[in-house]
């Protein structure tokens, strides 16, 4: 069923929600326990989430209708590595899924701010643990590296724990990621086996230099050089980040609602007349159709010759711009001061904008990205993780990709075309180099949600997107819920394997059916125990 503005507690961004029997809030691991035990006994699907801000893959509605959603957010708890010998605080902490990139951020800047971590450019209010079982990708790699020694309630009702987590008042617990014998830890990514409530996550240390790196492309018919260029300097070292490369749609819609606040807000222009100039501006930041955000982390010798080096390669291919808030602030302090210059206000108004999106590369967590979308969709007065409430409608197609520069521009030449088949004149597409051999690309269709046959000509684009990825051999890397059917359909086989395992760990199929899994029937009441 298709919902626009609603009440109704799965309602999200896709623009499809599921009737759900109602939501639960256990406040303790003990609480998950008794409350998958009693699901058991009465045959109730549990629909788990952290935050339930998993916007554009399908929010917290579950993939079975009538499941009870079971609130994770309560589950916050911080807890730091010591190494007991020194007190030495080590770079893991250990965290339960309610824990947000803001709340993290925050404790880590009072308590030890010499560490910080892999954030993602969505919200502050997100989980971190629900996004690392996903398999999001941060600015430092992909998430579901930085995650280690699980505890898990099964859907059997009984708790594991991954790794050497299962060693009661062992030091190895939160310090040696592997354990011994199988790894276990990665069939709760990405599946429905149980219930993650709590995981270690690697912390990373500040270095003695930050910076910001920013790439310009200058010819459009040059990318396929770029994207190879930024896999060498990635497999050399010379980048260690993840590089995100970005294309004009989707910079310029990160950057408009900066932009045009502070020309509202510091130059007392009208909406309108802020509107009007916004787009120059951004041409002024963003004049080609692709540039990139990485980070160039050591010594400042290193960084000074990591830079060095990356200018050297990227000479006729794109503009190197290195930024740190030093640079910012002293650009911006000179260019706000002579705002009633034209260039000045300008540029002023890109660093404004500019200024709280760089930081994401050096690990700063910011509600930016969300709050373009609320402005755009007209509704500045809601929070970033009140998202949902909003008329926007963002639908994510996310392809795995060979790190191959001409088989990426080729891609998205088909991907352009599908959509503007469909009524989609406008993607909006990020490609992440995140590993030195793989690449990811975040693709969405923006549409209103108010608009009932909008909404269906968006997923309608969305399926066709899906069936040209599979024909050109490829699959996404994270799925929506609502595409999980179109998956299992092209592969049955391997699908009934992971279902297979399913049964040994969840035997009622009570943990969000059909969700990374073939969809079972709904599960039933357990039968009485036999009397003889």
């Amino acid at each position: 069923m298709a919902y626009t503005q609603s009440d109704h507690p799965s309602n999200n961004i896709t623009g499809r929600a599921t009737d759900v029997r109602g939501q639960v809030r256990p406040a303790s691991v003990r609480a998950v326990i008794k409350l998958v035990r009693a699901a058991r006994e009465n045959g109730t699907p549990l629909y788990p989430f952290s935050t339930g801000l998993n916007f554009g893959y399908g929010g917290k509605s579950p993939t079975m209708a009538g499941s009870l959603l079971v609130d994770l957010g309560a589950l916050n708890a911080i807890r730091m590595t010591v190494d007991k010998r020194n007190g030495r605080v080590l770079p893991v902490a250990v965290i339960g899924p309610g824990v947000t990139q803001g709340a993290l951020y925050d404790f880590l800047e009072e308590h030890h701010p010499n560490l910080t971590f892999n954030v993602t450019g969505s919200a502050r209010a997100t989980s971190i643990i629900g996004n690392a079982l996903d398999r999001g990708v941060g600015y430092f790699g992909p998430r579901k590296e930085d995650l280690f020694g699980l505890a898990v309630v099964c859907g059997n009702g009984k708790l594991l724990r991954t790794g050497f987590r299962r060693l009661k008042r062992s030091p190895l617990g939160t310090s040696n990621p592997y354990g011994l014998g199988p790894m276990l830890d990665g069939l709760f990514f990405q599946s429905n086996f149980g219930i993650v409530v709590s995981a270690c996550f690697r912390l990373v240390p500040k270095r003695p230099r930050q910076v910001a790196l920013s790439l310009s492309l200058r010819r459009e018919e040059d990318l396929p050089a770029f994207i190879d260029e930024l896999a060498n300097c990635k497999r050399e070292g010379l980048i260690e980040s993840v590089t995100h490369i970005a294309n004009r749609a989707r910079t310029h819609a990160t950057l408009a609602y900066g932009v045009t606040r502070y020309l509202e807000e510091q130059c007392a222009y009208t909406p309108e007349r802020a509107f009007g100039e916004a787009e120059s501006v951004m041409d002024l930041i963003a004049p080609g159709e692709w540039a990139s955000l990485g980070a160039i982390t050591g010594t400042r010798a290193q960084v000074k010759a990591n830079l060095a080096e990356i200018r050297k390669r990227m000479k006729g291919l794109a503009r190197v711009r290195p930024i740190t808030h030093q640079l910012l602030d002293t650009a911006y302090a000179v260019a706000h001061k002579l705002r009633f210059i034209p260039v000045a206000r300008a540029n002023a108004a890109a660093i404004s904008a500019i200024r709280p999106l760089h930081t994401l590369a050096l690990g700063v967590p910011t509600d930016a990205a969300i709050d373009n979308l609320l402005w755009k969709f007209g509704r500045t007065d809601l929070n970033a993780a009140q998202l949902d409430q909003s008329n926007c409608g963002l639908l994510f197609i996310n392809p795995a990709l060979p790190l191959d520069g001409a088989f990426v521009a080729k891609f998205i030449d088909e991907m352009k075309k599908t959509a503007a088949r469909h009524y989609h004149d406008t993607l909006y597409i990020t490609i992440n180099i995140e590993t030195p051999t793989s690449l990811v690309a975040v693709i969405n269709l923006l549409f209103d949600r108010s608009n009932l046959e909008g909404v269906k000509r968006a997923h309608f684009c969305a399926d066709r997107m899906l069936d040209k990825i599979h024909a050109m051999g490829l699959e996404v890397y994270r799925a929506r819920a609502d595409m999980m059917a179109a998956i299992v359909r092209r592969d049955p086989h391997y699908w009934a394997i992971i279902h297979s395992l399913k049964t040994r760990l969840d035997p009622d199929g009570i943990i969000a059916p059909g969700r990374y899994d073939a969809q079972p029937a709904a599960p039933g009441p357990r039968p009485p125990p036999s009397r003889a």
